[in-house]
């Protein structure tokens, strides 16, 4: 039992060693202070539609201390980035997280992030800067919402090829990224994986190790052919004597029929029920069938493998690029290591520990807004109400007429097409008034 106790303990300690060991290159929570160690760029200012980032815990939150950047202003652009000591992550494990929360119910825009190499102007940093990754969320209508992971290599961006759907509510969650020095990687929303494999399959990075032989050809007997009609297969006597029509024998000559005039008389043919169509022999399985021919593969002359497929040897700067047609997109918890064990602790240790009481903010916000709507909107009485005040006003109207015709006619008594002429206007507006519901007498 010692000896168990012991070796728990051990492997404890060795859990902390390795996680203070852990090589943390940049580590941002949006403290104070923050803005001495982010640069926010000068794009697209000139023509005014670069957006302003707020530091703030959101419209709800499980932490009203503990803030992060986000933007403020709709269809505005967005960039901001920050610098850290040049690395490369060349025979280590390369880890990026960070944490968005889409308060404005985004339907278009992205939520994803950076990484940059080399020497970046910050002040000019846009969407045609260069970058060498770029991962996180991305949103447009029904079509779009998933994980973008671009990574680039000579030159060009090369996106996922494989589908990772990402989280469309709005509350905060967790991306990471993981690449591995034998060239596979894992992408986790909220410390669970939801995506794994390799450079080489999932992203076209490289030509094809293998192609299709384009010398090859089909042998002449080969037999793609499936199925066959069935040579014993007789058609039965007599089956092309069945008619396709038949005379109706439910039709009758009309009565009036003359066959002077009209002709010989001759009944309606309607569909035969024995005809069956054309006859064809039934199919059987072909025994030389040998399946679809394909050409065989044969190592590609155009493939060279790269032992440094996943290194990107000058990474220095994390950055934020976006158009946002809703703006409320707040990032926060920003992580780059080399220890996946690391990220995961503190992904525990800030979105971990607040989720349930952000979830419950959210609720609470959301319940009062669903209250605040419902006294806004008219009851069912005030409708009915409304509808009744109309008809009465529309037949005190016409009553009104009614009276004026009235007074009319007493006036011109002495001219008689004068009076004729009140009295049918006044018929005509007690006939009106008659055509109303029910609930207009009432008033």
């Amino acid at each position: 039992m010692a000896k168990s106790i012991l070796g728990l303990v051990s492997l404890i300690l060795i859990g902390l060693v390795a996680i203070a060991s852990a090589a943390v290159i940049f580590e941002e929570r949006f403290d104070d202070g923050w803005e001495s160690r982010w640069v926010k760029s000068e794009w697209k200012k000139d023509d005014q539609s670069a957006g302003e980032w707020n530091h703030t815990s959101g419209n709800w939150s499980g932490d009203a201390n503990d803030k992060g950047i986000q933007t403020s202003e709709d269809y505005r652009f967005y960039a901001i980035s920050a610098e850290f000591p040049e690395f490369s992550n060349k025979d280590k494990t390369l880890v990026f997280q960070f944490s968005v929360k889409h308060e404005q119910k985004l339907d278009c825009g992205g939520g994803y992030m950076k990484l940059l190499s080399g020497d970046v102007d910050q002040k000019k940093f846009g969407g045609d800067t260069p970058y060498s990754i770029m991962f996180g969320p991305d949103i447009c209508g029904y079509s779009t919402k998933k994980v973008h992971a671009i990574l680039t290599y000579n030159d060009a961006n090369h996106l996922i090829k494989k589908d990772v759907p990402c989280e469309t509510d709005q509350l905060t969650h967790v991306y990471t990224f993981i690449l591995r020095p034998d060239a596979t990687y894992s992408i986790l929303i909220d410390n669970v994986e939801k995506q794994t494999g390799s450079l080489y399959s999932d992203w076209d990075l490289l030509p094809p190790k293998k192609i299709k032989d384009p010398s090859a050809k089909k042998p002449e007997d080969w037999d793609e052919q499936e199925y066959i009609p069935d040579p014993e297969d007789k058609k039965p006597d007599g089956y092309d004597d069945i008619p396709k029509e038949i005379p109706d024998t439910d039709a009758k000559k009309p009565e009036d029929w003359d066959e002077e005039e009209d002709g010989e008389w001759t009944a309606p043919t309607v569909p035969n029920p024995d005809y069956m169509g054309e006859w064809k022999p039934k199919q059987i399985k072909n025994p030389n069938y040998k399946g679809k021919w394909e050409a065989p593969e044969i190592d590609n002359p155009d493939f060279k493998d790269d032992s440094e497929l996943y290194v990107f040897p000058k990474l220095k700067y994390v950055g934020i690029e976006l158009w946002q047609v809703k703006s409320g997109s707040l990032f926060d918890n920003v992580l780059i290591c080399d220890d996946p064990d690391y990220a995961k602790k503190l992904a525990d240790e800030t979105w971990g520990k607040l989720k349930d009481a952000e979830k419950a903010a959210f609720d609470e916000i959301e319940k009062k807004k669903e209250e605040e709507e419902s006294k806004d909107a008219p009851a069912e009485t005030d409708v009915i109400f409304l509808c009744f005040f109309c008809q009465c006003s529309e037949l005190i109207s016409l009553c009104m007429s009614c009276f004026q015709a009235e007074d009319e006619a007493e006036e011109d008594e002495g001219d008689e097409s004068d009076t004729e002429a009140k009295i049918e206007a006044k018929s005509e507006v007690s006939e009106e008034t008659s055509e109303k519901d029910a609930t207009a007498h009432v008033c």
